[in-house]
């Protein structure tokens, strides 16, 4: 039996996409279930040339050889579903469990039009805080009341719940970031709902005695999008002189930067009961280590730099993004 949960540690967009998927082609994952929010977080993964953005569909769909799902827990817009299952040849191996709540062309309408949420909170516009209202009010409809969905229907905690009782791997995938936590983030500045490991479990219908391990992803240099407080973050022109320009993959607009925050990766993995920690953007702290696929390769910059997240999370970093492109990682599982 193996169940990992792969979660965000800071505000989201801390490339979990490419995290999921290297996990997923080194691991052989039978199933990766999707829990989290909805369309409102977007996973962006870079195979050679091509570059994918996906929000709804687990962004581990790059490795074909398994089943995806999305867990009970998540919001599901119905056009974004069947544009991604088209556009990814997804058909076939895509499940959605029918409980899923769906997300309406006035939950849409609602969040464009709430001046709270668009203004004061930056919501992205997709519909889900006014969903998961109506499905707290039991007045939402569910993903097996939708005919366009019902070849996609099926009862996923029970599919991921047998696969981990045959002895299968399993990958729990989160979305948005600790930071933006209904429960723990920087309220009201946050998401309309828990995003933490132990809520992505629930989300797919997992217990958590079946849980194994659980990889936090922390970015570098931390982003954020939309409104809300960001302790270390740069001026645009601190960050622009670094070379760091980002921009989100649903929204599009520019993210916020910050430098490293140790307090916060060490309350984040404490909360996500964290066992693992995967760090993205090595190739920001010193530009020498971009594409590296060996620990021997980093700068001393890079493994000072690595040393330090250990010491303020106080776990093993074994996974290092070097790169965007999949193949540009160090996985030091193996070695721990």
């Amino acid at each position: 039996m193996s169940c990992t949960i792969i979660v965000g540690g800071f505000f989201g967009d801390e490339g979990k996409g490419k995290i999921v998927a290297h996990i997923a082609h080194t691991d052989h994952p039978t199933v990766i279930s999707r829990g989290g929010v909805g369309p409102n977080a977007g996973h962006t993964v870079h195979v050679g040339e091509k570059e994918f953005g996906v929000r709804m569909i687990p962004s581990g769909f790059v490795y074909e050889d398994a089943e995806l799902c999305i867990g009970p827990g998540v919001l599901v817009d119905p056009r974004v579903f069947l544009h991604e299952v088209e556009l990814l040849g997804a058909s076939g191996r895509i499940f959605i469990d029918g409980r899923c709540g769906v997300i309406e062309e006035e939950h849409i309408l609602r969040d464009k039009g709430s001046e709270h949420l668009t203004k004061t909170i930056g919501s992205t516009g997709t519909g889900c805080g006014p969903a998961n209202a109506d499905r707290v009010l039991r007045s939402a409809r569910q993903a097996k009341d939708i005919p366009e969905l019902a070849p996609y229907i099926t009862d996923v905690a029970e599919k991921v719940n047998k696969a981990i009782d045959h002895g299968e791997k399993v990958i729990l995938e989160g979305t948005q970031g600790f930071g933006i936590s209904l429960y723990f983030g920087t309220y009201p500045f946050v998401t309309s709902k828990d995003t933490s490991a132990s809520q992505i479990a629930a989300d797919c219908g997992v217990g958590p005695t079946r849980i194994d391990d659980v990889i936090v992803v922390f970015k570098a240099f931390p982003t954020r999008v939309g409104e809300g407080p960001f302790s270390t973050e740069m001026s645009l022109e601190q960050s622009h002189s670094r070379g760091i320009v980002e921009y989100g993959t649903v929204t599009h607009r520019e993210r916020r930067i910050g430098n490293w925050d140790g307090m916060m990766a060490r309350y984040s993995a404490m909360i996500n009961g964290c066992t693992q920690v995967a760090i993205t953007g090595i190739d920001r702290v010193d530009p020498a280590c971009f594409g590296a696929t060996d620990y021997d390769q980093l700068t001393e910059t890079a493994k000072v730099f690595i040393q330090q997240v250990e010491e303020d999370v106080g776990r093993p970093v074994t996974i290092i993004s070097t790169g965007p492109e999949l193949s540009q990682i160090i996985d030091l599982r193996k070695k721990q």
